[in-house]
């Protein structure tokens, strides 16, 4: 597949996903006003109305939860495109993946280290 040939296809893709944008809009409208009713804009919680405000504080100690949860999704998003092309490229692409679990894994450990794991 030529590489004008893979642009025009993804422009096909883009104009599609507009145009099927456009046609919900479009059927959206047709239907009718929506009507203003009060319980639409509170959040619920399976069905029962939350006591507390939508827009709270979390605490600080999750913040190290949060972000070696990125850490090991990242990895996953990095590892796929990787599989696939490690038969091409060889042992580099052992060597790189290597290099990037090393880094992942000194994070994991600087965290451990400052008791970023414990339970409070």
């Amino acid at each position: 597949m030529t590489p004008i040939l893979q642009y025009l296809l993804l422009f096909g893709m883009l104009i599609a996903t507009a145009g099927f944008v456009w046609m919900l809009y479009l059927i959206k409208q047709s239907l009718g006003k929506t009507l203003e009713e009060p319980g639409k804009d509170i959040p619920a919680e399976s069905g029962n109305l939350v006591p507390k405000p939508a827009w709270l504080r979390y605490h600080v100690r999750y913040y190290g939860y949060a972000l070696l949860f990125l850490a090991f999704d990242m990895e996953m998003a990095y590892m796929y495109p990787w599989a696939v092309v490690y038969q091409e490229v060889g042992l580099l692409a052992l060597l790189d993946m290597g290099v990037f679990l090393m880094i992942l894994f000194l994070g994991l450990v600087y965290t451990w280290t400052q008791l970023g794991l414990k339970r409070q």
